[in-house]
């Protein structure tokens, strides 16, 4: 294992493709499908943020409109769905073949995640609740970490430091997305601290607060209702 574990550092290899297990026992290709099927997931981007364009480690490629593009609109209420159901309701338009590979590719983005059993969610809502309430309140001294826990999902859901100040103002009762931002600004403030916009950092209130009204706005539309999807909220 160490020799190996040396192998991947000496030749900056992060992820492989060669596993060995003894005594390995092969599934059907009945059970391969059903698996398949029941498999939950979930879309974590917003649909109008979605570009059918995919890159790898040599280049970019586009997606197939005509079979990525009813998926991702089936998926649009961002709700846990068999890929199973996502198959029926795409009968007539994508094979299970195509399905697989979309699925794949789409989860490789990033942009559809597998969906815990709803048991395990439940199970794990506390405990990402305590761990999410201690990391938004972290976030009023720094942007260390830019991650939130997902009891659906079972890992970390991306949401940048304002983001989460947006979330710590709403804990505290300001429902609009202008006293999230004002909650924001007071805070950076304090600390002298100035929003980057283009890399540039504004220099007067009334720009880091036009700045910071402007995110609010765009997360309480687009993030914040995948979030609550997600449980992180």
């Amino acid at each position: 294992m160490f020799r190996q574990t040396v192998r991947d550092f000496c030749v900056n290899q992060q992820f492989r493709r060669d596993y060995w297990v003894k005594g390995a026992r092969q599934v059907t290709a009945t059970e391969q499908v059903d698996a398949f099927r029941a498999t939950r997931v979930i879309l974590a981007t917003p649909r109008v943020d979605m570009t059918l364009k995919v890159t790898g480690s040599l280049s970019e490629a586009a997606m197939n409109e005509d079979v990525y593009g009813p998926i991702l609109e089936f998926l649009a209420d961002h709700q846990p769905h068999t890929l199973g159901e996502i198959e029926q309701a795409m009968a007539g338009e994508s094979k299970l073949s195509q399905m697989k590979q979309a699925a794949m590719i789409l989860i490789g983005s990033g942009s559809l995640l597998a969906v815990q059993d709803e048991a395990i969610t439940a199970k794990a809502r506390i405990s990402c609740d305590k761990l999410n309430l201690r990391l938004i309140d972290m976030a009023r001294g720094s942007g260390d970490i830019n991650y939130l826990a997902s009891p659906v999902t079972g890992g970390g859901i991306a949401v940048n430091r304002f983001q989460q100040l947006f979330l710590l103002a709403m804990r505290q009762g300001k429902e609009q997305p202008a006293d999230w931002a004002t909650f924001t600004w007071q805070s950076l403030a304090s600390q002298n601290q100035r929003v980057l916009k283009d890399s540039v950092a504004l220099e007067t209130d009334e720009e880091n607060l036009a700045e910071l009204t402007a995110q609010a706005k765009a997360f309480a539309e687009k993030q914040l209702p995948i979030l609550r999807k997600l449980q992180v909220v």
